[in-house]
């Protein structure tokens, strides 16, 4: 019978370093390098026309991205549409989970149906709720509308193509918050319910001081990630409005494409995408200390 070898300190985190670098070295090669690159690129004359030849043109290109009329229609699209997403996917996901965390018969089905939505790409997503959405003979709703005799809506004039994009992102994002929920509410130990009960709590108290207080880590995480996703929108606007009618739908990566890809100058494209990782870097971080005072405040 052979002995088992003893490891010797610090000889396992070799052997964790080994499976990580991979990993490691991939993650520098596909994010900090182009990232590092695009922070080069933002203060050079690079386009289509002169790709080699590059020339230190300094803020010359940051100048550009906020004397850009859009910019600004750019930004205030792209915080209204992360706040209603987030505000509505925290608010609404968190009953869902405590519904759906019940012995129901059927919990498993809801969770799969108001979970599947997340799974799709967003591009696809969009492309569907345009057919449902379209003002055109062939659109689901107005379709309908019609056959029932009612008026017909138009979802993409300039005052409702933005919610109505809203609107398809709060249907296929609240059943991953759900999810979020779940994991929480299952974490939390049915003794602290079985107290609240012998205490006489009813089941409003037992929600706002128990579950709730419990809860502050998802609700962190949905909205953290919500407003991030949210002001990095591109897929479903390009997919169900491309940015129109006129600019009502334009968001900051909308902008960015356009100007970096589209336009061929890829030095102000580039110079847009520091700048927006500045502007979602500090609504990070304040988010961050918001949900943390928050979090102290109800606990």
């Amino acid at each position: 019978m052979t002995k088992k070898r003893k490891l010797r300190p610090g000889e396992l985190g070799k052997y964790f370093m080994i499976f990580i670098l991979p990993a490691l070295v991939i993650y520098l090669i596909f994010s900090i390098a182009p990232f590092l690159y695009t922070i080069f690129y933002s203060f050079t004359d690079y386009t289509d026309m002169n790709p080699v030849n590059l020339h230190f043109v300094g803020l010359k290109n940051y100048i550009k991205v906020f004397d850009t009329p859009l910019m600004l229609t750019a930004i205030k699209n792209s915080v209204i549409y992360a706040i209603l997403l987030t505000g509505f996917q925290t608010v609404l996901g968190l009953p869902l989970a405590v519904v759906l965390n019940k012995k129901l018969k059927t919990r498993n089905l809801l969770r799969a149906v108001f979970f599947f939505p997340a799974v799709f790409s967003s591009l696809i997503i969009g492309y569907l709720w345009n057919f449902i959405m379209s003002s055109s003979d062939f659109g689901l709703i107005n379709n309908l509308l019609h056959q029932l005799g009612m008026d017909t809506v138009n979802f993409f004039t300039s005052d409702n193509a933005l919610y109505s994009v809203v609107l398809t992102q709060i249907w296929q994002w609240t059943g991953w918050g759900m999810v979020i929920y779940l994991a929480n509410l299952q974490s939390i130990s049915p003794d602290l319910y079985e107290a609240a009960d012998i205490d006489g709590a009813t089941g409003v108290q037992k929600f706002f001081r128990v579950t709730l207080p419990l809860m502050c880590p998802s609700v962190k995480i949905i909205v953290v990630t919500g407003l991030i996703g949210g002001m990095k929108v591109f897929d479903i606007i390009y997919s169900m409005t491309s940015g129109g009618p006129g600019d009502a739908t334009q968001t900051v990566m909308m902008v960015m494409m356009k100007k970096g890809i589209s336009d061929g100058f890829y030095s102000t494209g580039s110079a847009f995408g520091v700048c927006f990782f500045v502007i979602v870097l500090l609504i990070s971080a304040v988010v961050t200390k918001l949900m943390g005072k928050w979090s102290e405040a109800i606990q």
